[in-house]
């Protein structure tokens, strides 16, 4: 097995490579087209604006490599964003992946944004990335934009409104949360990505 981690210019880099040690898995951190491209598995992080974030991918090749990959590739927070066509924040066209516009929350009364801690999923559909995951699992979100259900949603949180918390379109998925942050069951969710072929 021989995953990477996609240096998107996040923080939250490292806080990932040690999730996935504590799985018994080494993922360098590149920004290099070809080692991304002979990864079994990819992952895309992101903290930050998606203009910041496509702008690295861009310069770095990856962006034109990414949507061509054929193994599992799985986008967490504003990586799970950049699959989509556009971002609502600065509008900045993205992977263009999955179809579908990622908008800004909605502040509400008791409901800031950014939308920040524990939220539960809400399960549509059964998908390897979520086995031995049950229904109403909390997770930890931190985020301002999200993604709108569609036939790509595979779990939703609900913010006032429900918005896609796990997306996937054939090899490619996502988590509007952090795993790496999610304690076991974030963990859980990490392997369950490893173990897709």
């Amino acid at each position: 097995m021989r995953p990477v981690i996609i240096d998107s210019g996040g923080a939250n880099l490292a806080s990932l490579q040690y999730a996935l040690e504590r799985l018994g898995v080494q993922a360098p951190v590149t920004s290099a087209p070809a080692a991304v491209r002979s990864a079994t598995h990819v992952i895309l992080p992101g903290v930050g604006s998606a203009a910041d974030a496509m702008r690295r991918l861009k310069t770095s090749g990856i962006a034109k490599v990414l949507p061509q990959l054929e193994q599992p590739v799985l986008g967490i927070c504003l990586g799970m964003q950049l699959l989509f066509t556009r971002s609502e924040e600065g509008e900045t066209e993205c992977l263009g992946v999955i179809p579908g516009s990622v908008r800004r929350l909605q502040p509400q009364p008791g409901r800031p944004v950014p939308h920040m801690g524990w939220n539960q999923l809400a399960i549509r559909r059964r998908d390897p990335l979520l086995t031995r995951v049950p229904e109403n699992e909390y997770m930890y979100f931190v985020h301002s934009y999200a993604a709108a259900v569609s036939d790509d949603t595979v779990a939703t949180a609900s913010y006032g409104a429900d918005v896609a918390a796990v997306v996937r379109r054939e090899n490619f998925c996502g988590t509007q949360f952090h795993p790496e942050r999610s304690g076991a069951a974030g963990a859980r969710i990490l392997a369950n990505f490893l173990g897709i072929h």
